[in-house]
């Protein structure tokens, strides 16, 4: 058994064996009709799951690597994006060279889309896709663990809870980001923080950093991070189909003190990140780290402020920090009309109404807030005032 065995993605030798039992798997199947056929699967699933896996196991037949299988996926995602957004653009991704591998390092707002759009942007250039970190919590189900370590993702262990084990678990991990970046010359894209920043403030958790380290501890932390080739990375989107469901997270946690999730909400999350309506996405890629910083939190301070930096605000955002009772009045933000064409602000105003319409009343100032802190944000850093 290989070091990296219990968290690395598959290998080429092992795609096809993990594709025949994936097409197979009958709670996989269950979704794909679910998706495909939404208002058939209940009374005819029985008929359309094997129709499905018929069709699938001819389309994947003789697939035997991880690129000949992102090439085949690659039209479906394309597909997706086309149908859920309304373009995505991208910027600083030229400044990559083939044969370096790079720490994509980025905000975090959707569970699937989020890498999805760094990779659409990365394979479009003609680059080799990165490996993504993914959570142990989003694989309760076999099936979801043998799709995403296909697709190049691997294990983040979160649910550990013993303070050794866990310490151990960051250790492996630091030793796989390391070795994938400076020996397999394989590029990793994880998130700043773990979990969504659901109410819109992007930050960089300093313990991320730290573990980066954690596998190297005999070398000087910048000298670390400078090999790595961090990127901040900077995901805007126009809409997020979830902001309902974080306007309520939010809500709940703040007028009761948690919040429990019910049973399938990531898998209720992840289909309605992937197929809702996105409006405009930018992913721009900021210049890696060069400059050698000794010490996590100045170093997070200026991921953010890359990040801050280079996030795309459209329409939306300034029309909902317009509306914000926390707007900080010290800043000067332009109001939506001096910044965007009348048609486009229209559009938008119209689509930020149907949202606030279908948000309920007291849960409002929460989506609201999702829209609005990216521009605080933002405008604190092009002031130069700490966040």
């Amino acid at each position: 058994m290989g070091e990296f065995d219990a968290i690395r993605p598959y290998d080429d030798s092992e795609v096809a064996a993990v594709l025949k039992r994936l097409l197979s798997d009958q709670a996989f199947l269950d979704i794909l009709v679910h998706f495909r056929f939404p208002k058939f699967a209940g009374a005819l699933g029985w008929l359309l799951k094997p129709m499905i896996a018929k069709k699938l196991r001819r389309e994947f037949a003789g697939i035997d690597s991880v690129a000949t299988l992102q090439d085949k996926v690659e039209f479906y995602v394309d597909h997706t994006i086309d149908r859920a957004t309304d373009g995505v653009t991208y910027t600083g991704v030229e400044q990559f060279k083939s044969g370096s591998a790079y720490l994509f390092f980025a905000n975090h707002r959707d569970i699937v889309m989020d890498p999805a759009f760094v990779n659409y942007a990365v394979y479009h250039a003609g680059l080799p896709t990165p490996r993504i970190a993914i959570g142990d919590n989003l694989l309760q189900k076999p099936f979801v663990s043998d799709l995403m370590r296909l697709n190049k993702s691997f294990i983040v262990h979160r649910s550990i809870i013993g303070r050794r084990e866990k310490l151990a678990a960051y250790q492996l991990l630091s030793a796989y980001i390391n070795h994938s970046i400076r020996t397999d010359i394989a590029s990793i894209w994880i998130a700043q923080a773990e979990g969504r920043a659901k109410d819109g403030d992007d930050r960089t958790e300093s313990a991320i950093l730290k573990m980066f380290h954690m596998s190297r501890k005999e070398e000087p932390f910048g000298e670390v991070i400078q090999s790595l080739n961090l990127t901040p990375v900077s995901i805007s989107y126009e809409y997020d189909p979830c902001d309902q469901a974080k306007a309520r997270e939010l809500y709940i946690r703040a007028t009761t003190g948690s919040y429990i999730k019910a049973p399938g909400e990531d898998d209720v999350s992840i289909a309605l990140g992937i197929t809702g309506y996105k409006g405009r996405v930018h992913v721009n890629f900021a210049a890696p780290i060069s400059e050698s910083f000794e010490d996590t939190k100045l170093l997070a301070v200026e991921i953010d402020r890359q990040i801050l930096g280079g996030y795309r605000l459209f329409p939306v955002h300034y029309l909902a920090y317009a509306q914000w009772a926390d707007a900080d009045p010290a800043l000067q933000v332009p109001a939506a009309s001096t910044l965007f064409p009348a048609d486009e602000l229209e559009r938008a105003k119209a689509e930020w109404q149907r949202r606030l319409d279908a948000c309920p009343v007291e849960q409002r100032p929460y989506l609201v807030l999702q829209y609005a802190t990216p521009v605080r944000n933002q405008y604190r850093v092009k002031a130069g005032i700490p966040l």
